[in-house]
């Protein structure tokens, strides 16, 4: 009787030819992710989460490190968040001072909040979202960063805002100080006039006495 033969068992007889490729590929590609002119100020794993409106539950959106990044030039703070492995965004969002991280039921590592325009999915969407850390100190970190990017980007508004307002008061001096030539150049034309008038009668009275 034969043996019997295991299909995927290497045989004697078989060989494994060798291919060199046609065109080999020594570019590197380089790829951009939009944060390259961005400074990282924190810097966490974590797993996200979102609020199910349809469904009224919570999904998972995906683990990976949760950031904060500051523009170079702007020095604006965003949150950014990818998946690990496949480094797709799962949070992309400004920090605004209006979001307030509210403290998830029954847990002490973990934070929720609501964010009005999520760039994760185009078109930006609004959303509940949760974060969840591996413990209570890491989840009280994340707070305190998420608050001080608050602070900046609250200031930034606000050197804004003291900009936009010193702007109109610059354009009314301006306009003060052309208002002031004005009035300046109308007397100067009225005293040269009134001079003239005083010498056109004393040029009569001089060729009256010739």
């Amino acid at each position: 009787m034969s043996e019997p033969t295991d299909a995927l068992a290497p045989r004697d007889e078989e060989h494994d030819p060798h291919f060199e490729p046609v065109i080999r590929l020594t570019e590197q590609v380089e790829t951009k992710t939009m944060e390259e002119d961005e400074d990282v100020l924190f810097k966490m794993r974590a797993k996200l989460f979102r609020f199910a409106t349809d469904s009224s539950e919570w999904k998972e959106r995906g683990t990976g490190d949760v950031r904060l990044l500051q523009h170079k030039e702007t020095k604006k703070v965003r949150l950014v968040m990818r998946r690990d492995k496949t480094y797709k965004v799962c949070a992309n969002h400004a920090i605004t001072t209006d979001m307030r991280l509210q403290p998830n039921i029954g847990s002490d590592r973990s934070w929720v909040w609501k964010v009005a325009a999520d760039y994760a999915e185009n078109p930006p969407t609004s959303e509940t979202l949760a974060i969840r850390f591996a413990n209570a100190e890491n989840a009280q970190q994340f707070k305190d960063a998420f608050e001080n990017a608050q602070k900046i980007n609250a200031g930034l508004a606000g050197g804004d805002s003291e900009k936009k307002e010193a702007e109109p008061a610059a354009e009314e001096k301006k306009e003060e100080s052309a208002e002031e030539k004005k009035e300046e150049s109308k007397e100067e034309v009225k005293e040269e006039s009134k001079e003239e008038s005083k010498e056109e009668p004393k040029a009569e009275e001089e060729k009256k006495e010739e």
